[in-house]
């Protein structure tokens, strides 16, 4: 009885491991490479169309900003000396 357990034991990890074996070759297969380049490749664009979106807000925002004070007669100058960017000098942080 001992040895039939052990047996099945055998046999339930060593079914384990062929079917981990066979996910990591699909994995590494033409196929499942270009299925993984693809999804890579989805998430790039996925991230420079809501870097984009991110741009033409603070665009629009900033029109509005010199639209305004066009309309009050204040220069660009002076709006920018009332209201300096959040991220320094040329809206980048310094490292």
């Amino acid at each position: 009885m001992r040895r039939l357990f052990w047996l099945g034991i055998g046999v339930a990890v060593g079914v384990v491991v062929v079917r981990q074996v066979g996910k990591a070759a699909q994995a590494y297969s033409p196929s499942g490479l270009a299925g993984t380049a693809r999804n890579s490749a989805a998430g790039l664009l996925d991230s420079v169309k809501e870097f984009v979106a991110d741009v033409r807000d603070g665009m629009a925002e900033r029109e509005a900003e010199i639209a305004a004070a066009f309309e009050q007669g204040i220069s660009l100058e002076d709006l920018d000396r009332e209201d300096p960017p959040a991220h320094g000098r040329h809206g980048r942080d310094r490292y």
